[in-house]
């Protein structure tokens, strides 16, 4: 099996790499999407039912197939022999880092779901939410890029 994860490497890191960049550009969009949907659709006509579909599209269609992939690839790459050195520090805050990123992915999930039974946070607090990711995704790319 480790034979395979070798000779696949790059086609991993490769549907890696396609899976993060998607289920990022979601993480980013769906909290601005929430601050439209705070401020400009709290009623149960529109624009409340476009954010409605818009928001349950991107996470089921979009962010919740890849994260998946993004999952998956990742634990490939990481038991691939060779590509990571447990005793460097820079794989485990990767890891805080993806632990974070998904921990924000289940958070918007039950924000929605909130938003949905009319409930949630205001655009403001939405806004702010927003940030998050970034501070994740440094974390992330500086531990794989600069591997400190």
């Amino acid at each position: 099996m480790f034979d395979f994860l070798a000779l696949a490497y790059p086609w991993t890191k490769a549907l890696h790499v396609m899976a993060v960049i998607t289920w990022m550009a979601g993480i980013f969009y769906l909290p601005r999407l929430f601050v439209y949907h705070a401020e400009r659709g709290r009623s149960g006509q529109e624009p409340a039912q476009s954010f409605k579909i818009m928001e349950d599209k991107l996470l089921r269609l979009i962010m919740n197939p890849s994260m998946i992939v993004t999952w998956i690839a990742g634990l490939m790459l990481v038991l691939t022999p060779g590509i990571v050195d447990w005793t460097m520090i820079w794989p485990w805050t990767k890891a805080a880092g993806v632990l974070a990123m998904t921990w924000f992915h289940m958070w918007l999930a039950g924000q929605r779901r909130s938003l949905l039974a009319g409930q949630g946070l205001s655009g403001r607090r939405y806004r702010m939410m927003n940030e998050l990711p970034t501070l994740f995704m440094v974390v992330i790319v500086l531990s794989v890029i600069v591997k400190f």
